[in-house]
């Protein structure tokens, strides 16, 4: 019954230590992929800011001297240079919920390219659907607790049978 009891305890920390992981971490990461005959773009998108990386297919080198224009939901909006060598933007339309195409224009070195993709914003879920959260993991340990139950079940019947 000690095992039992332990086991039981090592399921109930381990579960409740991935939910606090998850709630240490921030919502997943939205993240936007564009690929172009020169340029790879990355965008990643936090609260109503989206930092925007951009490099050259040819070499893989980032671009950190380009023109970068992003057309969102019907706006288009100039992109600031980044410390890190990137571009940033702002829109308030980034904390809508939903799916949405996104299109990026890329000018540098004489060079002029639009990228597309499609930016999937957080459901207002806190970044789950389902998967992972805290009633998942309710089901999950209710289910180890009645296969636990099961398994003494049966491990005290063999015992009684094996002492008649």
């Amino acid at each position: 019954m000690n095992l039992l009891a332990a086991l039981g305890a090592a399921i109930l920390l381990c579960g409740f230590g991935a939910m606090r992981a998850q709630a240490s971490t921030p919502a997943a990461s939205r993240r936007v992929e564009a690929r172009g005959a020169h340029y790879r773009l990355v965008g990643l998108l936090r609260a109503d800011t989206m930092d925007i990386h951009v490099s050259r297919i040819l070499d893989n080198t980032p671009v950190s001297d380009a023109q970068v224009t992003v057309e969102f939901r019907g706006r288009t909006y100039a992109t600031t240079a980044s410390i890190d060598g990137g571009y940033e933007f702002s829109a308030p339309q980034l904390r809508l919920p939903g799916s949405a195409a996104i299109a990026f224009e890329i000018a540098a070195g004489g060079v002029d390219e639009t990228l597309r993709g499609v930016v999937r914003m957080p459901d207002g879920t806190g970044g789950h659907s389902g998967h992972g959260g805290a009633r998942q993991l309710g089901w999950w340990v209710l289910n180890f607790a009645v296969c636990i139950g099961f398994l003494a079940l049966i491990a005290r019947r063999r015992k009684r049978e094996s002492g008649d």
